[in-house]
């Protein structure tokens, strides 16, 4: 699936774009599915918010128990200050997950395709398997800022083996809250650990590097391009201050041939674990 010049641009700069890989029609049908998912979703207690600025979840049983479910959590800014929705119901959802990519035909379809297990292979992970899914709406007016953070500080394997799939079902642009990234920064440290004890979490600091604040680049694209990158690669996107959504859909994915670490706080229990059809 990939030429050596974007293995070697994979590995150099941690992250590779594709672009415009999947058809309009496709994405459409899993951006229907999304939205009959939220539609039949009838759970709006207003604790079951979503945002990055603090990730001590502890306690967070919504949260902690959604590993092998679909449920909707809302952006920080769904709600005024008598507890009513800011705008349409459906505008307020921050994302779906995050077993989407099992418990769903629609999104199990498009999340096992066999041209992402082939780039799983060409990037190096023998035994890829999907550990989460999450599809993310970038709600316009109030969708939320998610602050710099790399993937590998929640899915810890030994050695560091998770990949990203970022997949653009819209336009991702500067306006709407694109992703940004460092180059090459995944070759420095992991910078700390989410770990799950029981009901409770906590961040483990495990480097005092700086984030990129100053030498992050943004990475803008059409609907329908795939962005794949490193689990240390550091990334960041702005809060969505447009009329736009910016819809995407994320694969988490960890080789099968690493240890993956007991501390980390997202588990398959029930639902088997999977990786991409041949």
């Amino acid at each position: 699936m990939l030429n050596e010049g974007q293995i070697k641009q994979y590995q150099d700069q941690g992250f590779l774009v594709l672009d415009e890989v999947f058809p309009l029609d496709e994405l459409e049908q899993v951006k229907q599915q999304a939205a009959k998912i939220v539609n039949d979703w009838h759970d709006d207690d207003r604790s079951h918010t979503f945002g990055t600025k603090d990730n001590d979840r502890s306690g967070n049983d919504f949260f902690l128990d959604s590993a092998e479910t679909m449920s909707c959590f809302f952006e920080e800014e769904a709600f005024d200050e008598k507890g009513e929705f800011v705008q349409d119901r459906a505008l307020c959802i921050n994302k779906i997950g995050h077993a989407l990519h099992e418990l769903d035909p629609v999104f199990k379809r498009f999340s096992h395709q066999k041209i992402l297990g082939d780039i799983a292979k060409d990037i190096g992970l023998q035994e890829p398997q999907i550990r989460q899914s999450m599809y993310i709406y970038k709600q316009p007016n109030i969708g939320g800022e998610v602050n710099w953070h790399q993937d590998a500080t929640f899915f810890f394997t030994t050695p560091q083996s998770v990949v990203t799939y970022w997949f653009a079902m819209e336009d991702a642009t500067l306006e709407n809250g694109c992703l940004w990234v460092e180059p090459e920064g995944h070759k420095g440290p992991l910078r700390e650990r989410f770990n799950r004890c029981g009901s409770d979490t906590k961040m483990q600091p495990l480097s005092d590097k700086a984030w990129p604040i100053d030498t992050g680049v943004p990475v803008e694209v059409k609907a329908g391009s795939l962005v794949i990158f490193q689990g240390k690669l550091p990334h960041y996107s702005a809060p969505n201050r447009s009329n736009k959504s910016r819809q995407a859909y994320t694969l988490h994915v960890t080789d099968g041939r690493t240890e993956y670490a007991v501390e980390n706080w997202l588990h398959a229990n029930t639902l088997p674990l999977t990786g991409f059809d041949s």
